[in-house]
């Protein structure tokens, strides 16, 4: 009976004090990226261009995701039907410490904030430049080009979006001597010879420099959202943008909802945590939810009573199922 008890206290204290290698995950809050913030402010605003207004809601989703819990708070959690467990290892890398994933989902979300901007601008036809993202260390491009340079032309040919760089090098071969013309900050244009060096994974010259469009307009861009992370935001946002900058009014009263990452062209990709972001866009009143066509078998698995799923895929078909959706027409379902 003694060894018993001390077995029996033993295990209870792992079961309350030790956290076990799984995380839980839940349906997150959800914002109106056409309404406000917590501190009053417009989720999203133009600074500089006329806005207008809009009804109804375009309402972004999340998931929230707890770590450190215990074998009890993950039993507990479980059988709650509300949360479901995972491997930590599935969420974080190993040795990587919460913070560190804070940054990088801080970082994504960000990402998703510039993304949503270039898109909302390209298909309300206002133009991008061409910036270098990323320098490679040791590359030709390294001394001469720095984060955040814009890129004006390369090889003689003018760069307007960001396969332009790729397109400028075609026929050249490692060791050739170019010219790359660039702008840094406010600082007059500055043509620099570069002499491209070589990578296995392609036949033409190497510069070093990963290219990535942003806006080019007189005007700001403001998304005021905090404590949000990941690349999930970008569709609604895009949306929400639109929406301001144009008298359309894309919801028309309703409360739409809906996720999905988006590239500065406008293609919609696929995101994690579907099934808990329909239930939280359904408790929080939503009746219609975009769906990247890669999540819909997953959505429509898991979506609640009175909430209806509309696939897209692009920028353009998601402001057409809207479109179709206010005129009372169908639209593309999972």
């Amino acid at each position: 009976m003694v060894v018993s008890c001390v077995l029996f206290v033993v295990f209870a204290l792992v079961g309350l004090f030790v956290p076990v290698p799984y995380v839980a995950i839940s349906p997150g809050p959800t914002y109106d990226t056409l309404g406000r913030d917590a501190a009053g402010e417009q989720v999203v605003k133009i600074d500089g261009h006329p806005q207008f207004d809009a009804s109804g809601e375009l309402r972004m989703t999340t998931v929230s995701l707890h770590d450190g819990i215990t074998l009890f708070n993950a039993l507990g959690l479980w059988a709650s039907g509300r949360y479901a467990l995972a491997p930590r290892e599935d969420y974080y890398k190993p040795g990587e410490t919460n913070e560190q994933v804070k940054q990088e989902n801080v970082k994504q979300f960000q990402d998703s904030q510039s993304n949503a901007e270039v898109a909302a601008l390209r298909h309300l036809n206002f133009p991008v430049k061409v910036l270098a993202k990323d320098i490679t260390t040791g590359s030709p491009a390294d001394k001469v080009l720095v984060p955040g340079d814009r890129l004006i032309a390369v090889n003689g040919k003018k760069i307007g979006a960001d396969e332009d760089v790729r397109a400028a090098l075609a026929g050249t071969k490692p060791g050739e001597t170019i010219q790359i013309t660039f702008q840094r900050g406010t600082e007059p244009e500055r043509t620099e010879p570069l002499t491209l060096g070589q990578r296995p994974d392609r036949a033409e010259g190497f510069i070093g420099l990963t290219p990535i469009d942003r806006a080019d307009v007189p005007f700001d861009v403001k998304i005021s959202l905090q404590d949000v992370g990941g690349p999930s935001a970008g569709l609604m946002f895009t949306l929400a943008i639109i929406d301001r900058m144009t008298p359309e009014d894309l919801a028309g009263g309703r409360h739409i909802a809906g996720t999905g990452e988006i590239t500065e062209k406008g293609d919609v990709g696929p995101i994690g945590g579907i099934s808990f972001k329909v239930v939280g866009a359904r408790e929080a009143g939503a009746t219609d939810f975009l769906v990247p066509q890669q999540n819909c078998a997953e959505a429509k698995a898991a979506v609640p009573d009175g909430l209806h799923l509309i696939k897209v895929s692009t920028l353009d078909t998601a402001l057409a199922a809207l479109e179709d959706l206010k005129a009372g027409r169908p639209t593309p379902a999972c």
